[in-house]
């Protein structure tokens, strides 16, 4: 009987032993690669849409008309979310503590080779000096505007 036991947990043993599993590595993703581009590269054209559509925006604060984007300067989603009542919304707060926008400078333009964006930084000039916006305008590999952000102005760029 103690032959059956010893020989039954030896068994037991063998059995339970782990066994090596063999992985393979996973694919290593590329990390979206986000390049600063000389501005003086960019093709004109698309300098001059980012900075058409993107003061047509912000020229809405002042004439209170907004021009909708339409199917070949945007895409749907911002077709969709750029209205006039949420524009005149932002407007309102905008012209009380900045006052009248007057124009935009490009400072700097960035290229994700991920997924193929352009991303333009304007510095938005007021007539108040109180404080410095920023806007961003991104064109997509169509050159339809993909997003249209404003933020307070900083010097270094960083992805938000």
């Amino acid at each position: 009987m103690k032959k059956i036991i010893i020989i039954c947990s030896i068994l037991l043993l063998i059995g339970c032993k782990s066994k090596t599993v063999v992985t393979t590595p996973e694919p290593e993703i590329e990390i979206a690669k986000i390049v600063k581009l000389d501005v003086t590269a960019i093709e004109d054209a698309q300098k001059t849409k980012a900075y058409e559509l993107g003061k047509r925006v912000l020229m809405t604060c002042n004439t209170s008309k907004f021009k909708p984007f339409n199917l070949s300067e945007a895409t749907a989603s911002v077709i969709k979310n750029t209205t006039e009542e949420r524009l005149t919304k932002t407007c309102i707060r905008f012209r009380q503590y900045y006052g009248n926008f007057i124009d935009l400078q490009l400072v700097e333009a960035y290229k994700n080779n991920f997924d193929g964006t352009t991303l333009f930084r304007y510095k938005a000039l007021y007539t108040k000096k109180v404080a410095n916006k920023e806007l961003r305008v991104t064109l997509n590999k169509e050159n339809k505007v993909s997003s249209i952000k404003s933020l307070d102005w900083v010097n270094s760029f960083l992805m938000k």
